[in-house]
């Protein structure tokens, strides 16, 4: 196994690659894949096994006998660990105890007797992606690498789907291009020795959530301390977001207690309702080496920013870029700081709380404890009786509610009750989608609804696991965006042990209407002090949003004067140009907008396409 590159390796935090079996024709498609600044690492045999860009910090590798293992991103176990668990390996299949016990967030890949395993996260964070090219399975952490080696363009169906608001599973897991398919995050991907066959192979599945709160909350101190001190341990000085909330507050005061200087940073709210600032100053209070940075408000991009100007390259559409100016502005401010890493509290509304949607399997198992709590959501979020009545009593599978939504997707929104205690936020078009979008949409989910299995038979856990996956992948083009602006980005809360031990505790001890995130209250004591634990709320950023629509009107006017979306016959130009010019349209208020222009910035954004056979043009590795 032997590791070659022909310039120094990019920064860490945007590591990528592709993954080729040890045969002579995957030999000859891996240097369609090759140019000058990738890495390559090499089977024995001196072909190419992966090839991309990673950084010296977020790579382990361990040879034992015929077996090869590779760990790329964040990982405590080092080299010798890592060998002494590929001496023990025998079938690639016996690394599901090993992805299932480490904790950070990292891709794994292994050979083994000319057979191949490559797996993400099953948080979703890091994906794995494969296609057959010139006959020879591939696999890759990004599905516009693969389109590239196929020279294939977007299809446009798919881009139909990715207007709808919300887009639902299973769909929002579909790459962008037919011919690639995506790997399940609870799956890993198995290439047999033939190099063209291939499978999937469960490697995780969530826990049983019986565990009481008592019990839960030490796991969670546990699993949450190792994943900060995953990426504090080796000292230096880490950035920290301190918005002066549960999520942020917690990993902050983890990182203090780490061999790392911290310096914490606070973007105060325009809305002078918003109080994260004292949170925040309250706890620097017990923070006495911790460096405080605390930013203009009026200088905070708004949401909207930039949107013209978008130069990623992003292998899906993602409502992220509405925030991409808000998420980077203040990673140059902490790099002059010394910064190596940026921790955030994102995947703390994701873990720590859950979704309502438990109480319509508890009603059924524990009834006196569902109409008791049920009773508390009602008053706390006012739910009429009825609309609460109906929904507990709709027992519809997942397919049958996903294919009901294919023919009502011109519908108004229903009511809140309904989404929350319900599978999800049903899927929308809204006007400026055409006729034709919404036909290639609506067979879309028809034929979805046919085979599709939800995450899990409950609903709660299918909703708890559909909103960590759909967060995670805008939280993914943050992480490379934020690389490429020089300061990675880490979400210790979306680590997979994290969230495991989140998921392990009963569901009506997580979301209850009796106190706020009562599972991190309890994690955290001790820790944070109490003081910092008593905030029950979080602020909005409704009036940014707003503000930004009036701001940035301009941009959105040219972002659909010369609209890719138009071209392609999927919106109607003329309804957005129209809105453009009245952003205090009340219905904006509900981020209606953000798919469709998600859409518009990701097909302006792509490089050229070049057939297959011929050089790529671009390398999105």
């Amino acid at each position: 196994m032997t590791e070659s590159h022909e310039s120094a390796a990019p920064g860490p935090g945007d590591a990528n690659f592709a993954v080729f079996p040890d045969r002579e024709d995957a030999a000859a498609v891996a240097r369609r894949f090759a140019r000058p600044g990738l890495r390559t690492l090499s089977h024995p045999s001196g072909r190419p096994w992966l090839v991309g860009h990673w950084h010296d910090d977020e790579i382990v590798t361990a040879r034992a006998g015929s077996t090869a293992l590779t760990l790329i991103g964040c990982c405590p176990l080092d080299a010798s660990g890592l060998q002494r668990h590929a001496a023990k390996v025998q079938d690639v299949t016996q690394l599901d105890a090993l992805a299932r016990a480490l904790p950070g967030s990292f891709h794994l890949a292994a050979a083994l007797d000319g057979r191949l395993r490559v797996q993400g996260t099953a948080s979703g964070l890091r994906l794995v992606f494969h296609a057959h090219i010139d006959g020879v399975a591939v696999a890759a952490t990004r599905a516009d690498v693969l389109a590239a080696g196929l020279g294939r363009e977007p299809d446009e169906e798919r881009l139909a789907v990715r207007l709808l608001w919300p887009v639902p599973h299973p769909l929002g897991e579909e790459p962008m291009w037919r011919g690639i398919t995506a790997v399940p995050p609870q799956d890993a991907l198995i290439v047999a020795a033939d190099g063209r066959t291939v499978r999937h192979s469960r490697w995780w599945s969530p826990p049983e959530p019986v565990r009481t709160l008592a019990d839960g909350a030490p796991q969670v101190r546990e699993a949450l301390t190792e994943a900060v001190d995953a990426r504090t341990r080796k000292g230096g000085v880490v950035s920290c977001d301190l918005s002066g909330g549960l999520d942020s507050t917690s990993i902050c005061f983890l990182a203090d207690r780490s061999p790392a200087r911290v310096v914490a940073s606070t973007w105060p709210g325009r809305d002078p309702a918003d109080t994260d600032l004292q949170w925040a100053e309250q706890a620097v209070g017990f923070l006495p080496d911790v460096e405080h940075v605390v930013w203009d408000a009026d200088a905070s991009p708004l949401v909207y920013d930039d949107l013209l100007s978008i130069d990623d390259l992003l292998d899906e559409p993602t409502i992220g870029v509405m925030d991409r100016s808000r998420v980077l502005h203040h990673l140059p401010g902490m790099a002059e700081r010394g910064s190596r890493l940026h921790l955030t509290g994102i995947g703390g509304d994701h873990v720590a709380w859950c979704s309502e949607a438990y109480y319509h399997r508890l009603l059924r198992t524990r009834p006196l404890t569902a109409v008791r709590q049920l009773r508390g959501f009602r008053a706390l979020w006012q739910w009429p009786l009825s609309g609460t009545v109906r929904a507990l009593a709709d027992s519809r599978p997942y397919g049958a509610w996903l294919a009901d939504a294919a023919g009502r997707l011109r519908d108004p929104q229903p009511a809140t009750v309904s989404t929350s205690l319900a599978w999800g936020m049903p899927p929308r078009l809204f006007d400026w989608v055409t006729p034709d979008a919404e036909r290639a949409a609506s067979r879309a989910l028809r034929e979805a609804a046919r085979g599709v299995s939800p995450h899990h038979p409950d609903r709660g856990l299918h909703s708890d696991l559909e909103q960590i996956r759909s967060g995670t992948r805008i939280i993914r083009q943050w992480d490379r965006m934020a690389a490429r602006a020089g300061v990675p980005m880490a979400s210790p809360f979306l680590d997979d042990r994290v969230i495991e031990a989140c998921l392990a505790v009963r569901p009506h001890e997580r979301v209850t209407p009796w106190a706020y995130k009562p599972l991190l209250t309890a994690a955290m004591h001790g820790i944070v002090p109490e003081p910092c634990l008593r905030r029950t709320n979080k602020a909005a950023a409704s009036m940014d949003a707003a503000d930004g629509l009036r701001a940035h009107r301009a941009d959105l006017m040219a972002l659909w004067e010369d609209s890719r979306l138009e071209r392609l016959g999927l919106v109607d130009g003329d309804v957005l140009r129209r809105l453009a010019q009245r952003p205090s349209t009340p219905g904006l208020r509900d981020a209606i907008l953000y798919s469709t222009i998600a859409c518009e910035v990701w097909l302006r954004g792509l490089p050229p396409v070049k057939k297959s056979g011929a050089e790529p043009a671009a390398a999105p590795l």
